[in-house]
């Protein structure tokens, strides 16, 4: 049986009784059009190697796999087994390899035994966020990653300085990659539908990012920075260097961590950094 020829994604469900668990975060996102148009997002050419999280049915994953791509997907919900082994039957040979784990202790760099790849993901509400993080921060640097989040999440990743999403997770995600909202997608289009509308984020590495060393730095002056994000950052970063490590960085110890730019907080890292080393 080819891609073209496997039946609806509901039809799949329905005779195998699946249904989405609430405790995996799932919700299935059946509609072919849509998971076309992710994986246009998503830029890939033919061959690409892509690690797609929570397959699920399989939706996003006959789109990728339609774009010509190899794919790798981490399913932790072995009740989708004998759905995604028919979709790697239908496939061309080797395209799509299924593993059967949790995505958050993956070695990425191992499952592609060290080729570039890219994520593309309908990430499972739950563990959205912690993914992406481990993507930003990890040893293992994507090509690229296009994926989907609740709106709010999203927001939060791409939001500017002053806006009210701004926080921790802009400043990471902004300081390591180019990160752009793409696509909004109602919360109709799933099954369940969600209580909340989703939106895909498109991020690409920039040429510049930090050492792990001034990354590790980020983390935590942002940890601490927008953990009391009411309080100037005087009084949030007392603990990190206070006073005399805010001025280092040209900022104003009386402003507050939602008013710092990436570029700011940046050398907020570099400043601890050498005060450490002096």
């Amino acid at each position: 049986m080819s891609l073209e020829a496997l039946p609806p994604l509901r039809d799949v469900l329905a005779e195998h009784g699946l249904l989405a668990k609430k405790a995996f975060g799932q919700h299935f996102l059946l509609d072919l059009n849509i998971t076309r148009k992710i994986a246009r997002l998503a830029g890939l050419a033919p061959g690409d190697r892509v690690i797609e999280v929570g397959p699920g049915p399989g939706g996003l994953t006959r789109a990728l796999l339609e774009a010509g791509a190899r794919v790798t997907a981490i399913e932790k919900d072995q009740r989708f087994r004998p759905l995604l082994e028919d979709l790697a039957q239908a496939a061309q040979p080797g395209a799509l390899t299924l593993v059967f784990a949790d995505a958050l202790t993956a070695d990425e760099a191992a499952l592609l035994a060290g080729e570039p790849g890219h994520v593309v993901s309908n990430l499972p509400y739950n563990v959205g966020t912690p993914l992406l993080i481990k993507w930003l921060t990890g040893p293992w640097r994507p090509a690229s990653m296009t994926l989907m989040f609740q709106k709010e999440v999203a927001q939060r990743i791409a939001a500017g300085v002053d806006a009210s999403a701004y926080g921790r997770l802009a400043v990471i995600a902004q300081a390591t990659c180019d990160a752009h909202s793409v696509m909004d997608v109602p919360a109709r289009a799933f099954s369940p539908p969600p209580k909340v509308e989703s939106a895909v984020v498109r991020l690409t590495p920039r040429p510049d990012r930090p050492s792990p060393a001034r990354l590790d730095a980020l983390q935590k002056l942002t940890a601490a920075a927008f953990g009391q994000r009411r309080k100037m950052l005087r009084a949030s970063l007392k603990g990190l260097g206070g006073e005399p490590l805010i001025e280092a960085a040209g900022l104003d110890p009386q402003a507050r961590a939602e008013t710092v730019d990436v570029a700011g907080f940046l050398r907020l890292a570099d400043a601890w950094l050498a005060a450490r080393a002096r």
